[in-house]
């Protein structure tokens, strides 16, 4: 994988976290777990897309898209086991 590759995942993660920490009630978690949360609701955004049947195009923004809904996913989960 280049280089280059990684910096656009590390991109399209951090602005996925965040916006996710925005949809979701509270804020943020800090920049590097921002950008883990947003990798991991790439994955689960993606897996989610793929088992629906829904394609947001295969641009940047559809990944961010992507990814966003996934991270949302992933911090509300969390915060119902959180809650528990």
């Amino acid at each position: 994988m280049a280089s280059h590759g990684i910096l656009v995942w590390l991109i399209i993660g951090a602005v996925a976290g965040w916006l996710a920490g925005l949809v979701v009630k509270g804020g943020g978690f800090g920049l590097i777990v921002d950008i883990i949360v947003g990798i991991v609701g790439a994955f689960i955004g993606g897996w989610l897309a793929g088992m629906v049947g829904l394609s947001l195009g295969g641009g940047l923004l559809g990944s961010i898209i992507t990814a966003t809904i996934g991270a949302v996913v992933l911090l509300f989960v969390v915060r119902l086991f959180k809650r528990a």
